[in-house]
C-alpha cells in the first residue's frame, strides 16, 4: 500500500466519457492554496471548466465527486461532496453525502473525480487496483439505485466495493434526481442525479488500496481526541446521538416552522406522530454511523406492521418527515418511511419530491392541474406513492410536468399555479418556513444553490432567542440579520472545504478543525482561516451564478410567505413583506461588499482573494 499526501489536494481523476479516456488532473498549487478542497475546489473548477451558458444536461457540464483534506482520516464526521451546474436552477450546486463512498475516493488515490462528456452507451466507472475503466451498464438500466449497487457488487463478487448510483429518475432526466452514495446516503439536492444520467453514467464503483498520509501523526491524534471530546460534551450532538434529526420535528412544530399543507401553515397536529417518539415506537431498532463518526445519528429499523411491511429503513430524517409527512398531511411514520424508501430506490430528492407533491395536491384542490386519474388530496399516501413512481419515469402528463420541478411546472400551468409554487431560484423549499424568522428568509434568498437551510441557519437563534455575539436574537427583528447570516455562510462554506458534516460541527470548534487540518497537511492556519476561506468561496460561487444568468430579481421568497400571514403558532399573523425583503437584501449586499445589483465589487474580489483567471490544468494521460 502507498500513502497519499493529503496536503496538496491536487490529484484528481479526469474522465472524458465521450472518448472513454482517463487522465490525471494536476491542480496548480495556487488553487488548493486558495480553495483547500471540497466546496472550494469545486467552485473554482466549475468556474474554470464549464463554459458560460453550458447546458447542465449537456456534455460540457462537469460532474465532480470531491473529498476534503480530512476525508478518510480519523477526524470525526467528515464527508465528501458532489459539485456541478444544477439542471434545476442553472446555478452552482454542491450536494453532500456521508457514509463510506467518500473515503473510498481517497483510498483509490484521488482527491476527486471529474467527469465530462457523454458516453455513447450506458456505462459505470470502475476504479480498483488495476486503475480506472468503463464497464457496460446496459443490463442495469431501469434498475433502482440501491438495486444497481447490489448488482455491481455481485458482478465483481465483492461486497466491499463502494458504489454511487442513480435510479430511473436520473436516467429519465428528472431535474431533482439524486445520487445514492451507498445505502441511506445521498447527494440529494439540485439534480446531480440528472446530470449523471445525462452522461449515460449509471454508477461509480470504487475499491481502493492506498493509505492516507498525515504530516504529524501524534499532533493529529491529539487534535482528533479533542474533537471527539468536544462532540461528546456538546448538548446538540448528544441529542443527535439519541434521536437524530427526528428530534427536530416537534421543535419545528412548537416554533411555527414546520410545513403543513404546502406551507399553508407552520404547525401540524401530526408532528408528534412523526418525531423521534413516534418513530421509536414504529420503526427504530438500533443506531448506525457514517465512517469515523462518533455521533451515530442514524436509527436503523424496520417497518414490521401495517400495509407497508416488511422492509428495513433508516431514520426518517427531519426534512423527509416534514416534507413527505406534515407537508402532505400524512401522519403514519411507516407510510412516510415507505415514501422515503421509494424515493431512494428511484433516485429522487425527498425534499423536492415533497414540495412537488404538495404543490400538486393543492393545485388539484383548485382544479388547475391534470390528475391523470389519481386522487390527489392531502393525506393520501397511496396517491403520493403512485405520483412518485410516475415522476421518476416521467409517465403521463402529470409525471412529466412534475419532473421539471415546481418552478417550471407552475410556469407551464399559469399564474394561479405560480402563486402556490414554493421555491427560490428554482430549488424547492426545505422544511423550515421563514415567516416567523426573517433571517432564515434572507438565507433562502441568498443561498448559492437556491432555497437551502444548510448555507446558514439563523432560525436556530431566531426561534429560541439564543445569543449571537453576546446579545439575544429577536425573532422578528430585521436589523443585524444580514451580518449574522454572512458570518454563518462564510464559516459553513469554509468548513465545507474540509468537507465536514454539519452535525459534527455542532460540537467541534474552529480551533480544533484548524489543529486537525494543520497536523494532517502541514499547513499552519488559525481558527479564523475558515471565515476568510469561506468568504472567498462564497464570492466565487456568486460570480458563477451571475455569469450563468442569476439576477437580483431572483432573490425573493415565494408569494405565500410574502402575502399570506401565518394562521397559527407563536408568530401567528406574521409574514415577510416586500419592504422586509428589500431591507434585508440591501443590508446583506452592503455587508458583503456587493453593489446594488448583488455583484461583488472589484475591491471585494481583491480583498477576498478570489481567483477569477482560469488556470492551466496539467494532465497526465493513462
Amino acid at each position: 500500500m502507498t500513502a497519499t499526501n493529503t496536503s496538496t489536494m491536487g490529484r484528481l481523476l479526469r474522465v472524458d466519457l465521450s472518448s472513454s479516456t482517463f487522465s490525471e488532473l494536476l491542480l496548480p498549487s495556487e488553487i488548493p492554496a486558495a480553495y483547500l478542497g471540497g466546496k472550494g475546489i469545486g467552485a473554482k473548477l466549475l468556474w474554470d471548466l464549464v463554459p458560460e451558458g453550458a447546458d447542465p444536461l449537456g456534455p460540457d457540464n462537469v460532474l465532480m465527486f470531491l473529498a476534503g483534506p480530512l476525508t478518510a482520516t480519523t477526524a470525526p464526521a467528515m464527508r465528501a461532496c458532489v459539485v456541478t451546474k444544477s439542471p434545476l436552477t442553472h446555478t452552482f450546486l454542491d450536494s453532500y453525502f456521508g457514509g463510506y463512498f467518500g473515503p473510498e475516493i481517497k483510498y483509490a488515490g484521488y482527491d476527486g473525480i471529474v467527469l465530462s462528456g457523454r458516453s455513447p452507451e450506458p456505462v459505470y466507472l470502475l476504479i480498483d487496483h488495476r486503475g480506472p475503466s468503463l464497464q457496460p451498464a446496459g443490463e442495469l438500466c431501469g434498475s433502482g439505485a440501491l438495486e444497481s449497487a447490489k448488482q455491481i457488487k455481485a458482478r465483481h463478487n465483492d461486497p466491499d466495493i463502494k458504489v454511487a448510483s442513480i435510479g430511473p429518475a436520473g436516467e429519465n432526466g428528472v431535474l431533482y434526481a439524486l445520487i445514492c452514495c451507498e445505502t441511506n446516503r445521498q447527494a440529494g439536492r439540485g439534480g446531480a442525479g440528472a446530470v449523471m444520467g445525462a452522461k449515460n453514467l449509471k454508477a461509480i464503483a470504487l475499491k481502493g488500496n492506498q493509505l492516507v498520509g498525515l504530516s504529524d501523526r501524534k499532533a493529529f491524534l491529539r487534535a482528533v481526541s479533542t474533537a471527539n471530546r468536544e462532540i461528546s460534551e456538546s448538548e446538540d450532538c448528544r441529542v443527535l446521538m439519541g434521536a437524530g434529526t427526528a428530534s427536530a420535528v416537534e421543535f419545528a412544530n412548537a416554533t411555527g416552522l414546520i410545513p403543513a399543507r404546502n406551507f399553508m401553515d407552520g404547525t401540524s397536529k401530526l408532528a408528534a406522530k412523526l418525531g423521534d417518539h413516534g418513530q421509536k415506537q414504529k420503526l427504530w431498532l438500533s443506531r448506525a454511523a457514517c465512517f469515523g463518526c462518533p455521533i451515530g445519528c442514524s436509527q436503523m429499523g424496520a417497518v414490521r406492521t401495517g400495509k407497508y411491511k416488511s422492509f428495513i429503513t433508516d431514520i426518517v430524517e427531519y426534512e423527509t418527515a416534514a416534507m413527505l409527512g406534515t407537508n402532505l398531511e400524512i401522519g403514519d411514520p411507516r407510510a412516510v418511511a415507505h415514501l422515503n424508501k421509494l424515493c431512494d430506490e428511484l433516485g429522487i430528492d425527498t425534499i423536492s419530491a415533497g414540495a412537488c407533491l404538495s404543490f400538486a395536491f393543492e393545485a388539484a384542490e383548485k382544479g388547475i392541474i391534470p390528475t391523470d386519474g389519481l386522487t390527489l388530496s392531502f393525506g393520501n399516501a397511496d396517491a403520493a406513492a403512485a405520483l412518485i413512481e410516475r415522476i421518476a419515469r416521467q409517465e403521463g402528463e402529470l409525471g412529466a410536468l412534475l419532473a421539471m420541478g415546481v418552478k417550471r411546472a407552475a410556469g407551464r400551468i399559469g399564474p394561479d399555479a405560480e402563486a402556490i409554487a414554493l421555491h427560490v431560484k428554482g430549488l424547492e423549499m426545505p422544511a423550515w418556513g421563514p415567516r416567523g424568522t426573517p433571517g432564515m428568509g434572507l438565507a433562502y434568498m441568498t443561498a448559492d444553490r437556491g432555497a437551502c437551510h444548510q448555507r446558514g441557519f439563523p432560525a436556530g437563534h431566531e426561534a429560541t432567542g439564543s445569543e449571537w455575539n453576546g446579545k439575544p436574537v429577536e425573532a422578528l427583528a430585521l436589523e443585524g440579520k444580514a451580518a449574522m447570516l454572512m458570518s454563518m455562510q462564510d464559516y459553513l462554506a469554509g468548513t465545507d472545504c474540509l468537507v465536514k458534516c454539519d452535525f459534527g460541527a455542532m460540537g467541534v470548534s474552529a480551533d480544533t478543525y484548524a489543529r486537525m487540518l494543520n497536523a494532517a497537511t502541514g499547513l499552519n492556519v488559525e481558527a479564523s482561516f475558515f471565515d476568510r476561506l469561506g468568504e472567498r468561496v462564497w464570492n466565487t460561487t456568486r460570480l458563477f451564478n451571475l455569469r450563468e444568468g442569476m439576477r437580483t430579481a431572483d432573490e425573493k421568497l415565494p408569494r405565500r410567505f410574502v402575502k399570506e400571514p401565518l394562521p397559527s403558532g407563536p408568530h401567528k399573523g406574521h409574514r415577510i413583506t416586500e419592504a422586509d425583503m428589500k431591507y434585508l437584501l440591501q443590508d446583506y449586499y452592503a455587508v458583503r461588499g456587493w453593489d446594488e445589483t448583488g455583484r461583488p465589487t472589484p475591491e471585494t474580489l481583491a480583498r477576498t482573494g478570489v481567483l477569477t483567471e482560469p488556470y492551466v490544468m496539467l494532465t497526465d494521460d493513462y
